[in-house]
């Protein structure tokens, strides 16, 4: 096993950008999917989007998608979320995630066993 550490959260207005990033150490990086979640207050947890160990493919959110884009860096054992085009909606806790449940087509929607402990996003209008 090993941790997963999320940083980039922040304040920024509408229209804005913020760039995520989660550091991997130990064996949660190698040859996993992973993927971006958000909570935001009084709320569930949702799917934000998801990624191929190999970058292959990529997954997204409806409310997200042409927005936010994510990536990875195995080198560095890093993966990212850049979000663009914020909106006030965007407010969350975000958390990555890495070592899928599930291996079928739909993996990103079956739960993950190692999480992030989550960064603060916050946008204002």
């Amino acid at each position: 096993q090993g941790q997963l550490l999320e940083s980039g959260g922040g304040l920024v207005q509408a229209g804005g950008s913020l760039r995520l990033s989660c550091a991997a150490s130990g064996r949660t990086f190698s040859g996993n999917g992973m993927g971006w979640f958000r909570q935001a207050p009084g709320k569930e947890r949702e799917f934000v989007a998801a990624i191929t160990w190999d970058s292959f493919a990529k997954y997204y959110a409806d409310s997200v998608k042409g927005r936010f884009t994510i990536s990875r860096d195995n080198a560095r054992a890093t993966l990212y979320l850049q979000m663009n085009s914020l909106k006030p909606e965007d407010t969350a806790v975000y958390y990555c995630a890495t070592d899928p449940i599930s291996t079928s087509s739909s993996w990103y929607l079956w739960g993950f066993r190692s999480w992030g402990q989550g960064t603060q996003v916050t946008v204002s209008s």
